[in-house]
């Protein structure tokens, strides 16, 4: 039963460590050092190149006669009515006021936005705004060619001449400044700037790219640019911020929109002043010929009766009536003014404002007409930009009918109790009318025409100051959106910001390589250091590395080699060594065999030179090629594929070993017998009985027998005589055997099917050579190409 702890042990034994992991990018630091530089290279020319924006803010208050932003000027006119109602507005309603289409276009045409101005330089294009030498004028549009998407050429030629080019035309034309120049897209015309074009009068070929745009289209531009948001919430103090390469055109932008905004806002606001002033010019033209129609008959009266004093004769009565007369004509005046902004509301038009604040004195009515008129500005502002079906402007209408309903009720329930009002002090005038009887009738008929002429001179009076009030208010235009800070630049871009971008740039060259190890690390699948074998096969030993061959490299060890191939050959004949002691081999003889997973692993490489290397100590050695079905010998000794060997000897039981060894031409410690003939059938023949035979009698005559046996998991020779083996050297080869296939041999090893298995890792890299080749002692250095030292292959 297997060990729970010993089972964990295993696993994370399998896993890198966090510190082996670091180890693989930081062998590659190579890569990570020119990762950098490149993409901090590629980051300064794009800073260098790249067209820098500015950001540009204004802020602005928007003002309400309740609050803290009324200016105290106006605060004298509060009471006349006409320049309240701000305290209603809605933050978010000027934002989309400030951002309407309406506004920006206006903006747009001031500033002639649509036509823009740049300056080729050695670097790249920048774009002009002020201190132009000239400007184009568009004086006519055409309907069917739009402007060109490119840009046109001005060069000056003098202070009066210059050169136009149109390209996308072929157009090259020279004329003079002031000049129309029709062109296929509309007519046009330059108008110079004699101050700048006076300093460039040193300056030849002086050219400027014009480029002609929709009005439209540079509106949608700047409707998105413009950014319109409140301070702090709940806020009226409102930032517009803008991005553009050019400062001062940024600047001019803010500021006009403020401008423009602040004209919107004056044009509504006096629409209410205009529309009483011309409702109280109607009024004074009919009270004006009433009252002359009054007093005429007045004159007639005196002049027919003779009349002079009659006041005078009846002053007892007078006294006594006159508080009742007093407040008979205040209760008329209100009444009139109720029937004529009852005439005025019945006229069903939804566009028109009523007169405010006109002295009526009843509670609540002037509320409602100021909320009436502020419902109807609000209606005719949003119908400039949207029609009547917009759900905005119907909401409003309803409003309004609603509100119109309700403006005349009050005015009907205001004039139901004035005219009870009125009834009452008529009957208490009865009273005291019956104390003058003794007046003659031409007195009574006296004081009526009176005060007819007292009821139209206040009436007339009232209008006359009123229309004062109007005109007073229509003089004071102060603007709604007082200027907090006007518009300025940052000193430094807001985009691109170098900071951000080096930053990026550092980061991104440190993440390409470690993407790159990281991916190479994840898809490889190839052993490729003996940390991968251990991790692999943990119960399996693994007894020597061999190191890569460059080219022109010599593939055999030579006596007294100081190479590394040799001192490899060196370290895994003493880790043999203490195997044997294990063992208890002593000094017998010793079979070692030399096997693999698949074909080109090295395993005939490693057994030619494990078999030098222990010939060269002085040990009778003898290598055997038992790889009957694809023999290798012969790469390393030439003329030896045609000659007899152990096929031969398990086939023909006549033949000794005697006539079969050769001495083999590097040292003469070393005998070679030869794999042979190749035979049909390979498998059947390494299960003859002279195998064990073959064995025996060379384990009698040397110490080490050396046997390179056939791959093991293609065929089943190596398994059908691994019995013989004391020892069996397993080859692995370094970026070729895949990781999936040490499977194999830990199977065979749990099985039983091989003896005594240890693993030799061929091929290794110098950089992945022992522990990470940290610690090296060797007689001699891999060389390795200069890519190969920068990247550390």
């Amino acid at each position: 039963m297997d060990n729970p702890q010993n089972t964990n042990s295993l696993h994370s034994h399998n896993e890198p460590t966090l510190r082996e992991q670091i180890e693989i990018y930081l062998r590659h630091w190579p890569w990570f050092l020119i990762a950098v530089i490149l993409t901090l290279s590629v980051a300064y020319i794009y800073l260098r190149y790249s067209t820098p924006f500015f950001q540009s803010t204004t802020s602005i208050i928007i003002k309400d006669s309740k609050g803290r932003g009324a200016a105290s000027e106006l605060a004298a006119f509060e009471d006349i009515g006409l320049i309240s109602g701000m305290n209603t507005n809605s933050i978010e309603n000027e934002i989309e006021i400030l951002r309407s289409r309406r506004l920006l276009r206006n903006v747009v045409d001031e500033l002639n936005l649509n036509i823009r101005y740049f300056r080729e330089g050695k670097i790249k294009t920048s774009e002009l705004f002020l201190n132009l030498p000239f400007e184009v004028k568009i004086l006519e549009e055409s309907i069917e060619a739009k402007f060109p998407n490119y840009q046109l050429q001005f060069k000056i030629l003098s202070p009066d001449t210059f050169q136009f080019i149109d390209e996308g035309n072929n157009i090259n034309i020279t004329a003079g400044f002031g000049d129309k120049m029709e062109l296929p897209y509309g007519a046009i015309t330059v108008i110079p700037n004699l101050e700048v074009l006076q300093s460039l009068k040193t300056e030849e070929n002086y050219t400027l790219q014009v480029q002609l745009s929709n009005p439209e289209n540079i509106v949608s531009y700047y409707r998105q640019a413009i950014q319109v948001n409140p301070v702090v919430k709940n806020s009226s103090v409102i930032q517009l911020t803008l991005n553009d390469p050019v400062k001062d055109k940024a600047e001019a932008i803010l500021n006009e929109l403020v401008v423009q905004y602040n004209k919107d806002a004056i044009e509504d606001r006096n629409m209410v002043a205009t529309n009483t002033a011309q409702f109280i010019e109607e009024r004074l033209e009919i009270i004006t010929k009433e009252l002359d129609s009054v007093e005429t008959d007045k004159v007639i009266f005196k002049q027919e009766n003779n009349l002079t004093d009659i006041e005078s004769e009846a002053q007892l009565f007078l006294e006594s009536a006159s508080e009742l007369n007093k407040r008979q004509l205040d209760l008329t005046t209100q009444m009139s003014l109720v029937d004529n902004i009852i005439n005025y509301l019945s006229e069903d038009d939804k566009t028109a404002l009523l007169p405010s604040n006109l002295g009526i004195t009843q509670d609540g009515l002037q509320g409602l007409i100021q909320n009436y008129n502020q419902l109807v500005l609000e209606r005719n502002k949003l119908l400039r930009s949207s029609t009547e079906q917009n759900p905005v402007v119907v909401n409003l209408a309803n409003q309004i009918d609603q509100l119109k309903v309700n403006v005349l009720r009050s005015l009907n329930n205001v004039k139901s109790s004035l005219e009870t009002s009125l009834r009452d002090l008529r009957r208490q005038e009865g009273v005291f009318g019956s104390k003058i009887t003794q007046v003659p009738d031409t007195e009574k008929e006296f004081r009526n025409i009176v005060r007819q002429q007292n009821i139209k001179e206040a009436l007339y009076l009232f209008l006359l100051q009123k229309r004062e009030e109007t005109s007073l208010s229509l003089a004071v235009t102060a603007p709604k959106a007082k200027i907090v800070d006007l518009a300025h630049s940052s000193s430094r871009p807001v985009s691109p910001k170098p900071n951000i971008i080096f930053l990026a740039a550092l980061l991104l060259g440190l993440l390409i390589p470690f993407l790159i190890i990281y991916l190479n690390q994840l898809l490889y699948n190839k052993v490729s250091n003996r940390k991968d074998i251990e991790r692999l096969a943990p119960n399996i030993a693994l007894i020597g590395e061999i190191p890569k061959l460059g080219r022109g490299e010599d593939e055999l060890i030579q006596k007294n080699d100081t190479s590394v191939l040799a001192e490899s050959f060196r370290i895994l004949r003493t880790n043999l060594q203490y195997i044997f002691a294990n063992k208890n081999l002593g000094e017998k003889s010793k079979t070692i065999f030399v096997t693999s997973t698949v074909k080109g692993e090295g395993k005939t490489f490693t057994s030619v030179n494990l078999a030098l290397t222990l010939s060269n100590v002085g040990k009778k050695v003898i290598l055997v090629g038992c790889d009957i079905r694809n023999p290798q010998l012969h790469r390393f000794i030439q003329n030896s594929n045609t000659m007899r060997g152990v096929t031969d000897f398990l086939v023909q039981p006549d033949l000794t070993l005697n006539e079969l060894v050769h001495e083999s031409p590097f040292n003469t410690n070393l005998d070679i017998l030869f794999s042979g003939n190749i035979p049909p059938n390979p498998a059947e023949l390494l299960l003859n009985n002279r195998v064990a035979i073959l064995f025996e009698n060379l384990k009698q005559h040397y110490d080490y027998v050396i046997v390179d046996t056939a791959p093991s998991m293609l065929v089943t020779d190596t398994l059908l005589i691994n019995k013989f083996a004391d020892v069996t050297l397993y080859v692995i080869r370094a970026d070729y055997t895949e990781r999936r296939l040490i499977e194999f041999p830990v199977d065979c090893v749990e099985d039983d099917k091989l003896q005594g298995v240890s693993f030799i890792l061929n091929n290794v890299r110098m950089a992945n050579f022992g522990y990470g080749n940290k610690y090296g002692y060797a007689y001699g250095v891999e060389k390795k190409s200069f890519f190969q030292k920068l990247f550390n292959f």
